[in-house]
């Protein structure tokens, strides 16, 4: 679980262009609506980067607000996946 939240901090700073730095990012930390960055363009982004980095797939009825409400809850969800496949 370290590992994943580590490694979503980390796409989130690079794919948005976050000021921030990962450190900075906590699982309570709230993203969609919360950061500017997280428009639609930065979700498109966002995804093919998680995808590309956790090698898995996002399918179109997975994305919605709540998975995009806070770090935590991205973090949670990759880890579903991962375990899923």
């Amino acid at each position: 679980m370290n590992d994943t939240i580590d490694a979503i901090r980390q796409v989130l700073v690079e794919a948005l262009e976050l000021p921030q730095s990962p450190d900075e990012l906590t699982r309570d930390t709230a993203l969609f609506g919360s950061l500017p960055e997280l428009d639609s363009f930065g979700v498109v982004q966002l995804v093919a980067a998680i995808e590309e980095r956790f090698d898995l797939t996002i399918d179109d009825d997975e994305f919605g607000a709540d998975l995009f409400e806070t770090v935590g809850t991205l973090t949670d969800f990759v880890d579903a996946k991962r375990a899923a496949s």
